[in-house]
């Protein structure tokens, strides 16, 4: 017997047979595989956060933070991952699963656009099989709970992709209208989609196909849509000194001076470690597909030109800013939605090789690598807080500190409790689940922070809130000097003791107020 038979044989065992009509006929219809694959996704990615995670991920505390603000634009990013925060509360009431859910929302989107994309290039059968792969890509798994301006952009950075390639190849005004809507949306929610544009730009020119649709005003036209709908982010940004970039800068600096020069393309390489792995076990590296009775839908091969298509605007992006990484540092999560084509690469080089077993088994194993790395990562939660007594954002008990703070304040003021602020990461807890809804302000400095006025320090006062044993900073040292101080400790862990956090307020009438910290704002 040889090799390829017997492997057909051990898995699974009805290779050897005909496909099972309930098989057979969601081969015929992808779409329904697709839809299985997202609810998995969205169920499990949704479940196990929500189960043991007692508070949320930190860049989800200061996402609904500032969702509340309703600003365009902060210090860091444009605020859209806020703003749809904040609505997935106003819609739940809840701040303890609807982040999760948003955010595989997001990555389940991305899916869908994916499949539209391989599917126009090389029909429906392949594109699901580009996107069974996607699970074992580690940007689209453990990371996905802490919902932020990375998984926000990813369906933009997939839409404009697609959109794109339908727009040459169509040439109609609608693609274009969509394409221009899609690329200016895309910039509200992260700044670095600019990049992919670049990209898509740079492929428009060289491509002969996507040149000659120049020549028509639509193109143009999808242009000027795309400038419209950028431009209040443009003046925004202006008005606001180019903030976001700063910051990005200061970012990079620090990642450079703390990380090992290839610190970022290591960790890109290794959320890439199980695709290979998951193309091996699936019978794609073989040479010939497996010999298997009944046969996947017939499609031509995608043309050359495509090819070229999905590895430029995969890759390209990943790529340059691995480069880029040795000289100028970047963080390691900044690439998590730049390699939504890399399955739909990888198929469109090897989909020759896809029979009904390899697809068989890219779905097994896609529903594995969701549901066994969501449980993993439950269980390592679980674990790291109350076995290893690691004190991660997760473990903090957000209700528990945020109750706290507002009867604090309500024993010394009778109003609202209407601004938090001292240690970011604590204040924000505090502030969180606040009946009052309480706004932050971050890191005491009125620039970073520009709905906190001096008038609304002396009509509302504030709350301000670090962890005990916190080395203060001179500017947090000279809001608390003269104020009484309260110690609350906080259980966090089965086996460690509990954390304290100490809290003093500044109750309304107050006259002076310490400045904001000399030079440039520093976030840091």
């Amino acid at each position: 017997m040889s090799r390829t038979s017997e492997s057909a044989q051990l898995w699974p065992a009805a290779a050897e047979g005909n496909l099972s009509s309930r098989w057979k006929s969601l081969v015929l219809r992808p779409w329904r595989l697709l839809a299985l694959l997202c609810l998995a996704q969205i169920a499990c990615w949704t479940v196990m956060p929500a189960i043991v995670n007692v508070g949320p991920p930190r860049d989800v505390v200061e996402g609904f933070m500032w969702g509340r603000e309703w600003v365009l634009l902060t210090y860091k990013h444009p605020q859209l991952p806020c703003w749809l925060l904040e609505i997935s509360h106003l819609l739940t009431g809840s701040f303890r699963w609807p982040q999760y859910t948003l955010s595989q929302l997001m990555v389940s989107t991305t899916f869908v656009l994916v499949y539209l994309l391989a599917r126009d290039i090389m029909g429906s059968t392949r594109a699901l099989a580009a996107v069974l792969l996607m699970p074992s890509i580690y940007f689209f798994g453990w990371p996905t709970p802490q919902f932020n301006h990375d998984y926000a952009q990813m369906p933009f950075w997939a839409g404009i992709s697609w959109l794109l390639w339908r727009s040459a190849r169509d040439g109609r005004p609608g693609w274009w209208l969509a394409l221009g809507i899609v690329s200016g949306l895309g910039l509200y929610a992260k700044l670095s989609t600019a990049l992919l544009l670049t990209f898509g730009g740079i492929w428009i020119l060289f491509d002969a196909r996507a040149r000659s649709r120049l020549a028509t005003p639509w193109p143009w036209l999808g242009l000027a849509v795309f400038l419209g709908v950028a431009a209040p982010l443009a003046v925004e940004l202006v008005r606001l000194d180019f903030l976001p970039l700063t910051y990005a800068a200061h970012r990079n600096a620090w990642v450079l001076a703390n990380r090992a020069r290839f610190y970022y393309i290591g960790v890109q390489l290794a959320g890439l470690t199980a695709l290979p792995v998951v193309l091996a076990l699936s019978g794609l590296l073989r040479r010939q597909p497996s010999p298997a009775q009944g046969l996947l839908p017939a499609h031509p091969a995608p043309e050359r030109r495509a090819i070229v298509y999905l590895a430029w605007m995969g890759l390209g992006p990943a790529l340059l800013v691995m480069v880029a990484s040795l000289f100028t540092g970047t963080g390691e999560s900044w690439g998590a939605t730049m390699y939504n084509l890399v399955g739909a690469l990888a198929v469109a080089l090897l989909g020759q090789r896809l029979g009904p077993v390899e697809l068989r088994r890219l779905t097994v194993l896609a529903l594995l690598c969701v549901v066994g790395v969501s449980s993993a990562y439950a269980a390592s939660r679980w674990t790291g807080c109350n076995v290893l007594g690691r004190l991660q954002p997760m473990c903090y008990p957000a209700r528990s500190i945020s109750q706290t703070a507002e009867a604090i304040w309500h024993e010394t003021v009778p109003g609202p409790l209407g601004i938090v602020g001292g240690e970011d990461g604590v204040a924000q807890l505090a502030g969180l689940e606040a009946a009052d809804q309480p706004s932050i302000f971050t890191v005491l400095d009125r620039r970073l922070a520009p709905w906190i006025t001096d008038q609304r320090l002396r009509d509302q006062g504030m709350l301000l809130v670090w962890p005990t044993g916190w080395k203060l900073t001179p500017l947090q040292q000279a809001w608390i000097a003269g104020l009484p101080v309260k110690t609350v400790p906080f259980d966090w862990s089965l086996k460690q003791p509990p954390m304290e956090i100490s809290f003093a307020v500044i109750p309304p009438g107050r006259t002076s107020f310490p400045g904001d910290p000399p030079g440039p704002p520093d976030p840091e």
